[in-house]
């Protein structure tokens, strides 16, 4: 059929459909007992007006108004789609979170960002990039949560102590006492029979930012096992009662403080804090793949956290599993209860949100290159699943860096070791920068949708 043949037959279709409409009352008609309905041409020109007005609307809004809602569009895709992206349980994910940062200062507050994982953050990688974002946009300062016995370098601080401890952990040192699930918020903890003085003096060294040289703040977390516990640094603090508490104590800004604790206690951690605002935590946990948080009592972990204002929960796990997992089946096993993992920490810390930081790309020869580890996309793609569908949201590390085989380019330009698995210096640099760049894409769209939704205002 010819073109001009089917434009006559839809103008005599059309016509014909005006009609109707035109003839049809607006409460319908009745035949043979059915009720039938047609759109009277009031409502259709109605239905037309209606729509024209949103146009106009949005056609007419403010020159501002429309540079603010395409720069609401531009950051929703850097949040939704870049390499840099998080995957979110919902929009608004992580609003409660921004809002509480940005008023922490005011309030003072000093809210945490208790940040765990494996070895690819000990020595405060990845963790101290994100804290001078965050602290340079929120407020906050000092080097943060702390053991009362370093059993991984820190750089932040020195450590002295003297007196017998025993090591209760969850992971790693097989010297360690396995506990009834008495570890603490760090997975770990320390416990004193006894007297324990402990000197404390923060890093001066060039590398160290300047707002984790200094404390006006120290606080201790434990749980007293019975008897009398007393603490002492700019005064005493005693506690006769069982169960978990904290005692906190305030200096003038400084860079060094001693503590003297003594009596029968489980020594959980010690947080140095400068001022209101944010605080983030490095809590590195080797050998880990991220299974332990089951293993600490639900009870006491919800009231070590409770000692603590938290707003943000970090998993950085995934890495120390990859070698191990050959196929569909493990990829399911090892998912599954790291969905029990987040579970855990939502039920001790319900307020939290909660990120999953997923393993970065890791090669193996093969042929004689190196490439990706057969399981790996899989194993990212059922991470990130697993982590939405359990109320978290998700970063990778592994689409952070390039995806598939992208860890050769990294060794190939010193950002990653000869292994194939582990960052170097630069590189864990180069990721933190990362990380702290997804969360500022972050804040600056919540921000913008906070104006959008004002109507542009400030």
């Amino acid at each position: 059929m010819k073109a001009r043949k089917i434009l006559i037959f839809l103008a005599c279709v059309m016509a014909l459909l005006a009609v109707v409409a035109l003839i049809v009352p607006e409460g319908g008609i009745k035949i043979a007992g059915l009720e039938l309905r047609y759109p009277t041409m009031r409502s259709v020109l109605q239905s037309v007006r209606e729509r024209q007005r949103s146009i106009n609307t949005v056609n007419n809004e403010s020159p501002e108004m429309a540079a603010l809602r395409d720069s609401v569009n531009y950051y929703t895709s850097l949040v939704d789609s870049s390499d840099m992206r998080f995957w979110l349980p919902s929009e608004d994910y992580f609003d409660a979170f921004w809002q509480a940062a940005e008023t922490a200062q005011q309030e003072g507050r000093t809210l945490r960002i208790l940040h765990y994982g494996d070895s690819q953050i000990e020595m405060d990688h990845i963790t101290s990039h994100l804290r001078r974002y965050m602290q340079g946009n929120f407020g906050g300062g000092g080097p943060g949560m702390l053991p009362v016995n370093i059993t991984t370098p820190n750089p932040n601080i020195h450590l002295g102590s003297a007196g017998e401890l025993t090591h209760l952990a969850s992971f790693g040192d097989s010297n360690a006492v396995r506990s009834n699930g008495n570890y603490g918020p760090m997975m770990q903890c320390f416990r004193l029979d006894g007297t324990l003085a402990l000197s404390l003096h923060t890093s001066n060294h060039k590398n160290i930012d300047d707002a984790v040289k200094r404390f006006n703040r120290l606080t201790l977390v434990y749980n007293n096992l019975g008897g009398k516990m007393t603490a002492t640094a700019t005064d005493s603090h005693t506690a006769s009662e069982k169960g978990i508490s904290s005692a906190t104590w305030q200096t003038d800004s400084t860079d060094r403080i001693k503590l003297r604790i003594s009596g029968n206690v489980d020594l959980y951690a010690m947080m140095l804090d400068c001022g209101s605002g944010i605080a983030v935590d490095n809590i590195p946990m080797r050998g880990c793949s991220g299974q332990q948080f089951t293993l600490v009592n639900e009870d006491k972990l919800t009231a070590a956290y409770k000692q603590m204002d938290i707003g943000l929960i970090i998993l950085q796990f995934g890495g120390n599993s990859v070698p191990y997992i050959k196929d569909t089946d493990a990829v399911v096993t090892y998912c599954h209860s790291l969905g029990r993992q987040i579970d855990h920490v939502h039920r001790c810390c319900p307020d939290a949100k909660i990120l999953f930081v997923g393993p970065s790309d890791m090669g193996r020869r093969s042929g004689g290159q190196f490439k990706t580890y057969p399981m790996l996309p899989l194993l990212v793609d059922s991470l990130t699943a697993t982590a939405l569908e359990h109320g978290a949201a998700y970063w990778s590390i592994y689409h952070a860096m390039g995806g598939e085989n992208s860890m050769s380019d990294w060794v190939a330009q010193g950002y990653a070791g000869k292994d194939y698995i582990h960052f170097s210096q630069r590189g864990a640099d180069l990721m933190g920068d990362r990380l702290a760049e997804a969360f500022a894409n972050s804040h600056t769209l919540y921000t913008l949708r906070q104006r959008l939704a004002k109507g542009g205002g400030e």
